[in-house]
């Protein structure tokens, strides 16, 4: 049995490094996907919870013309912002409180893992904080050549561990990379 529900940030990203346009949009991620759509069906089927930056729950909605995106019958979404609306979608919270906090409270609560959605903001964030377990990065052959970055630019070096390689027969590679904890970078 695992010790907490992990977070994991399973992403796509430009060969370049970006998640996104400067506007947001990722129209250069629409492609052909081959069977098995990159394993997001069993990775969705391996979460109940997905955690959103304001910016990128908001881009996901307009995309889908303001249906709930991300969610299934069992799926809580929470979206971090300092300014939260009057009143959320079914199955949406919004949330402005230390990442620390809310993540203790969220992991003290039985259940799958938790899907760290993005964008680069709240990854970094959470990732300053020592709260991702791991990330699942897809990159897409294609370079965009200014964008959003996969984790908003600050000071920081964390070395992560590969834990798999997928090539796929598009181009498309998936890596994944633990995010070591501190007790397992002292050998603890």
């Amino acid at each position: 049995m695992k010790d907490h529900r992990k977070i994991i940030v399973f992403i796509a990203t430009s060969v370049d490094g970006f998640i996104a346009r400067l506007d947001g949009s990722y129209d250069w991620l629409e492609r052909p996907r081959p069977p098995g759509n990159y394993g997001y069906g069993a990775f969705f089927n391996s979460i109940d919870t997905i955690l959103w930056g304001r910016r990128t729950y908001d881009q996901a909605i307009a995309k889908f013309e303001g249906k709930s995106v991300g969610t299934g019958p069992n799926v809580k979404n929470y979206v971090f912002t300092h300014h939260a609306p009057e009143s959320a979608p079914q199955g949406v919270e919004f949330v402005n409180e230390p990442v620390q906090e809310f993540t203790q409270k969220l992991r003290a609560q039985p259940g799958k893992d938790i899907w760290m959605m993005g964008g680069g903001q709240i990854i970094a964030s959470f990732l300053d904080a020592g709260l991702i377990d791991e990330f699942r990065i897809h990159v897409i052959p294609t370079m965009i050549g200014e964008g959003i970055p996969l984790l908003h630019p600050r000071h920081r070096l964390v070395r992560l561990e590969l834990r798999s390689v997928i090539n796929f027969p598009d181009g498309v590679v998936q890596l994944v990379y633990a995010v070591p904890t501190e007790s397992s970078k002292s050998g603890g």
